[in-house]
């Protein structure tokens, strides 16, 4: 069973033109913490993923998940 957890940041980080190093420094965390969080080398803690989500203005699920997020493009087309 994998304990992996898929997340969007870069792609959030990306949409909103905010550095990596922007990012941490808004969350109180070292910017090395994002990279790793967006490449799924660490999951972060509850309070730390609702800290993002807060962020991001987003719920928690938009950000984060279990299950690997559809690529886009991929049967996710809008009508």
């Amino acid at each position: 069973m994998s304990e992996t957890i898929h997340n969007r940041m870069a792609m959030l980080r990306a949409e909103r033109g905010i550095s990596r190093r922007a990012l941490a420094e808004a969350l109180g965390v070292h910017y090395q913490t994002v990279g790793y969080l967006e490449r799924g080398e660490y999951s972060p803690s509850l309070h730390l993923a609702l800290r993002i989500a807060d962020y991001f203005e987003v719920p928690v699920e938009v950000i984060f998940s279990i299950h690997p997020f559809p690529r886009l493009g991929d049967s996710e087309r809008s009508a």
